[in-house]
């Protein structure tokens, strides 16, 4: 299945979950990442606000205030177009629409920052395999934005988790050559840490 076809298939799985089953996998969500090496050792988090049915990290977002830590919010560039910024978010914070429909903080640009400064980025999705390839939308926001962490020998921050309902899981994802994959994923049953980020790792 290409990924066009692969990428309908899921958003129409996703999409027919139940009100409460979504509800419960978010809560059930925060708890896995909440409980993870990487997000109890970041400061800095980029989250997202939920779009075309992706699990809803709102829950998360609060955990994150709750623990004295600093949230922020994907920002698409006014110059480039095609570019990532990320604006800090607070319970007071006003929004602007983007033009996909997503809410963006309403911030002054001196605020934003470059997902360098960042420790962690929890990233939406429409599929992932165990490998950490990640099916986006199709945009390639994510991946131009961190095109950087491709040319790094050793991973550095910022850390990419994905965060997905478990059924957005596949065998296998054809990476392309300008793909980030992900370091870990989450979902409502667990986190797994990337297969291809452990062999890294385990490479002298």
């Amino acid at each position: 299945m290409d990924k066009s076809k692969l990428r309908a298939v899921l958003r129409a799985k996703r999409s027919n979950l139940l009100p409460a089953q979504q509800q419960l996998a978010s809560r059930q969500l925060t708890v896995n990442v909440a409980a993870s090496r990487l997000f109890r050792t970041s400061r800095h988090i980029a989250c997202y606000l939920p779009h075309d049915s992706e699990i809803d990290p709102t829950p998360l977002i609060e955990r994150i205030w709750l623990q004295g830590k600093t949230c922020y919010l994907p920002v698409i560039s006014h110059l480039s177009w095609d570019y990532l910024w990320f604006a800090p978010l607070e319970p007071d914070t006003e929004f602007t629409v983007n033009r996909f429909g997503i809410p963006e903080p309403t911030v002054h640009r001196r605020e934003l920052v470059r997902a360098q400064l960042l420790d962690l980025i929890l990233v939406p999705l429409v599929g992932f395999d165990r490998a950490g390839n990640r099916l986006g939308m199709g945009g390639g926001f994510y991946d131009r934005s961190l095109a950087f962490l491709r040319f790094r020998r050793h991973w550095k921050k910022p850390h990419l988790v994905g965060l997905a309902f478990e059924l957005q899981q596949v065998d296998t994802i054809e990476a392309d050559e300008w793909d980030v994959p992900l370091q870990g994923i989450a979902t409502e049953n667990g986190f797994y840490q990337a297969t291809s980020h452990l062999r890294e790792k385990a490479s002298p």
